[in-house]
C-alpha cells in the first residue's frame, strides 16, 4: 500500500496589493520561462498564474517547472478552471524523514512474527493460544518449516508489492520513503498471518495522472506476479479432504472462502471429486493472503492503490467507484474493512499536480488489467469460524 501526499491548501483571495511571503519575481521568472501567463495574482502564501499552453509539450514542461521549483521549496499545480489553464503555486511542506534503522526493526520484527506465525500453521493451528503446548512452536523444526513455507512466501508477496511501488516512485522523480512492515504477533484468535501489511509513505505530491497511475498499480501487478505462483504452488501440494457441510463442522474449525482465481488455479491443477475440498496448508494460505490483500489494495478507494488507480483514469468521478466498492464490501462480509475506509482513509483522493494531461492507451489497457485482477481475487465472504 502507498500513502499518497495530499495537496495543500492554496485557496483564498488573491491581491496583488498585499505582503506575501513568496519570491514573487522567482516564481514569475520560473513560470514565464515555460508557460508565458497575460495574469498573475497571489497572496500572503500562494500564487496563481493565468498561462497559455502547448498541449503537445504541457507535460514536459511542467514536469520541469515542478523539478525546478522544489529545488527552491516550492509546488506548482497545473489545474484547467472556466476554460483557463492556471498554475497554483504554494511553499513546499516539510516532511521529517525517519531513519533507516526504523524500517530495518519493523522489517526485523515483521520476519519474525511471520516465522511464528508460520510455526503455528505448520502444527496445525491458527492462533498460539489454541496449540496443546506453547513451547513447541519455537521447536526448531515448526520454526524452520514455518519459515520456508509460509513466512518466506507471504513475505515475499508483500515486500515485492511494496517494491514495485518504490521503484516507481523513483522513476518518476517522485521522493518516498523504504517500505514500513507492520508485525502483529500470533495472538488473535482463529486468524493469523504475522502482520498488518506494510506501507511506504511518499514525501512529494504525485506529478501527474501518468505517474499517479504507474505507481499505484506498480505494487499489486508485482505482489499480484508473485502471489500466483505462491497459490499455485500451496494448491499443488494441499490435501483434498471431505467437503463438510458449515452446519456439521465442529467448533473452532475455520472454514477459508475462495476467489475465482483459486477456484480456476484448482481445477486447472487439482482432479478434486465431487463433495471433496481443499485441505488449507501453509504455503496455499500465504499465497491466500497474498491475493487477499491485493484485491483489498486495488479497491477504488481514498489513499489505497485503487484509489490511485482509479483516479488517474477517472478524475473526480472516483469517489462515485469508491462508494459502490463499498457498497459491495458492506454486504459481502467486509463491512468492518468498508467503515475503516469510510472513517479513516475516506472516499476521495486528491489530485496530482497536473490535473490536465490525459493518459495513454497502454496505461487504459492495464487499468483493464487491474479491473481483471480485482475481480479475480477478489473474495466474497473470506472468513467462516463454526
Amino acid at each position: 500500500m502507498s500513502n499518497n501526499w495530499s495537496n495543500p491548501n492554496i485557496h483564498g483571495n488573491m491581491d496583488n496589493n498585499i505582503t506575501t511571503h513568496l519570491d514573487i519575481e522567482l516564481l514569475k521568472r520560473e513560470v514565464g520561462q515555460r508557460f508565458p501567463f497575460y495574469d498573475f495574482r497571489y497572496n500572503v502564501n500562494s500564487a496563481m498564474f493565468f498561462c497559455r499552453v502547448e498541449t503537445e509539450t504541457l507535460e514536459e514542461k511542467f514536469d520541469d517547472l515542478r523539478l525546478s521549483l522544489s529545488k527552491k521549496g516550492y509546488i506548482p499545480m497545473l489545474r484547467y478552471e472556466k476554460g483557463e489553464h492556471i498554475i497554483y503555486v504554494t511553499w513546499k511542506p516539510r516532511k521529517k524523514e525517519k531513519p533507516v534503522w526504523v524500517n530495518m526493526i519493523l522489517l526485523i520484527a515483521t520476519i519474525i512474527t511471520t516465522i511464528l506465525t508460520g510455526s503455528i500453521l505448520y502444527m496445525g493451528y491458527f492462533d498460539i493460544w489454541s496449540t496443546p503446548n506453547m513451547m513447541d512452536v519455537f521447536k526448531i523444526e515448526n520454526l524452520v518449516n514455518g519459515a520456508f513455507l509460509f513466512a518466506l512466501p507471504l513475505m515475499s508477496i508483500i515486500f515485492t508489492h511494496e517494491m514495485g511501488h518504490y521503484f516507481v516512485s523513483k522513476k518518476h522523480g517522485v521522493a518516498t520513503s523504504l517500505p514500513y512492515f507492520l508485525p502483529v504477533p500470533p495472538i488473535l484468535p482463529a486468524f493469523n498471518i504475522g502482520t498488518f501489511g506494510a506501507l511506504i509513505s511518499s514525501r512529494d505530491p504525485m506529478p501527474n495522472k501518468k505517474a499517479l497511475f504507474d505507481i499505484g498499480i506498480a505494487g499489486p501487478l508485482s505482489g499480484f506476479l508473485v502471489a500466483v505462483p505462491v497459490t499455485a504452488i500451496g494448491i499443488a501440494t494441499a490435501k483434498i479432504v471431505p467437503n463438510i457441510p458449515l452446519d456439521k463442522l465442529p467448533p473452532g474449525e475455520t472454514v477459508f472462502g475462495s476467489s475465482l482465481l483459486i477456484e480456476l488455479l484448482s481445477r486447472l491443477i487439482l482432479d478434486i471429486p465431487p463433495d471433496y475440498t481443499i485441505d488449507m496448508n501453509p504455503i496455499l494460505f500465504a499465497g491466500w493472503v497474498g491475493l487477499l490483500v491485493t484485491s483489498i489494495n486495488l479497491l477504488p478507494a481514498g489513499q489505497l492503490d485503487g484509489g490511485h488507480i482509479f483516479r488517474a483514469v477517472l478524475g473526480e468521478k472516483q469517489k462515485y467507484a469508491g462508494w459502490i466498492a463499498v457498497f459491495i464490501m458492506i454486504l459481502t462480509g467486509w463491512w468492518f474493512f468498508a467503515f475503516i475506509i469510510i472513517f479513516l482513509m475516506g472516499m476521495m483522493h486528491p489530485p496530482p499536480l497536473n490535473d490536465y494531461t490525459p493518459l495513454d492507451t497502454k496505461r487504459k489497457l492495464l487499468f483493464i488489467v487491474a479491473l481483471f485482477i480485482l475481480v479475480f481475487s477478489y473474495i466474497l465472504f473470506p472468513i467462516y469460524v463454526k
